[in-house]
């Protein structure tokens, strides 16, 4: 299971200003998102990485590790939001996996996170290899137990029925 601390460890931005880069200049440095407590804090070590600045301009020329944050429009070129650290804090304490909030996002492209979080909470299924693993082993306890040994379950055919009102991305399913 990957929670938001994993996330949080792989997502990191290379910090440099718009002064720096007019005047040709590379420099910046990467900074490791999990290394910060909250924004603010993020907020300070660029300020002190760019102290030879009055008043720098940030530019995130590079971020990896998360897409989530991506998605979002949470990190970009121009900034980083101070939402990051709330909404990972959000999704670690979900208890859901970071993929599941991704998987949403894939599938509704204008969601927000908030809406996103809901729709996870409610309707998330869990993760399987197949549609048929999944109406399996969502539908297998629903069967009675006496039933004669010459009743034969097309579990394809159920599948093909029931994800008409399910969903699945990256190997999640939802209710849809």
């Amino acid at each position: 299971m990957t929670n938001l601390r994993n996330c949080l460890d792989t997502a990191s931005i290379y910090v440099s200003t718009y002064a720096k880069y007019n005047n040709c200049s590379l420099f910046g440095k990467w900074l490791n998102l999990s290394d910060y407590s909250d924004y603010d804090e993020l907020l300070t070590a660029m300020y002190e990485l760019h102290c030879d600045e009055q008043d720098p301009e940030f530019l995130l020329s590079d971020y990896e590790g998360c897409s989530l944050f991506e998605k979002l429009g949470l990190i970009s070129e121009y900034h980083i939001s101070k939402d990051v650290y709330e909404i990972a804090e959000q999704i670690n304490d979900s208890g859901h996996d970071i993929e599941v909030f991704e998987a949403v996002l894939d599938n509704f492209l204008d969601m927000d996170f908030q809406s996103a979080y809901e729709y996870a909470n409610n309707f998330y299924c869990g993760e399987f290899a197949n549609d048929i693993e999944f109406v399996q082993e969502f539908y297998e306890n629903d069967i009675p137990f006496n039933l004669p040994h010459f009743v034969c379950i097309d579990w394809q055919a159920t599948a093909h029925n029931i994800m008409y009102d399910h969903f699945e991305s990256s190997g999640h399913y939802f209710r849809s």
